[in-house]
């Protein structure tokens, strides 16, 4: 990814008013989306095909006495329906307040709304706002203050309701 080069579109959308815009070149997407003063740029990769594996074939563990080994343990069961992650929707760096010293957007415990502001990603020099999608209550904020992130990387968990 050249930087110059979307520093250019970003340059040339803003000088045409340009609201949103996305581009896929290969297996780079890039989606645009001006809100008020704020830029959000998404990289994004597009997924290969997904092709089945064949199925492993069963393995017994032996210990070192020569008996089997106790089956391991169970996998924990997945998140209550009423639990919502929010995941950040770009690699950056993870900010809970709009400026250091600043109040945190939400502490655990707190409402929040769809469409509130909960935290902020920086990318590639621009902070964008990431809201809450699901109306509930914080039940957990998984990323340390001014901590990287990954695409995907689950933020927080919402209780719904």
């Amino acid at each position: 990814m050249d930087l110059e080069k979307i520093e250019d579109l970003l340059k040339l959308l803003r000088d045409h008013d340009v609201d949103e815009f996305e581009l896929q070149d290969g297996e780079l997407a890039v989606a645009v989306k001006w809100g008020g003063t704020q830029v959000a740029v998404a990289p994004t990769v597009v997924a290969a095909p997904v092709v089945a594996a064949p199925a492993p074939a069963a393995v017994e563990t032996v210990t070192m006495a020569g008996a089997p080994a106790a089956p391991a343990a169970p996998v924990a069961p997945a998140a209550s329906d009423d639990t919502h992650g929010i995941e950040s929707p770009m690699v950056g760096t993870f900010y809970r307040a709009s400026q250091p010293g600043a109040t945190p957007f939400v502490e655990v415990g707190a409402r929040v709304s769809v469409g509130q502001t909960i935290c902020i990603v920086e990318a590639m020099k621009l902070m964008n706002e990431i809201e809450a999608d699901v109306d509930g209550v914080v039940e957990e904020i998984l990323v340390e203050d001014a901590r990287p992130v990954q695409f995907g990387q689950v933020l927080f968990k919402i209780r719904k309701g």
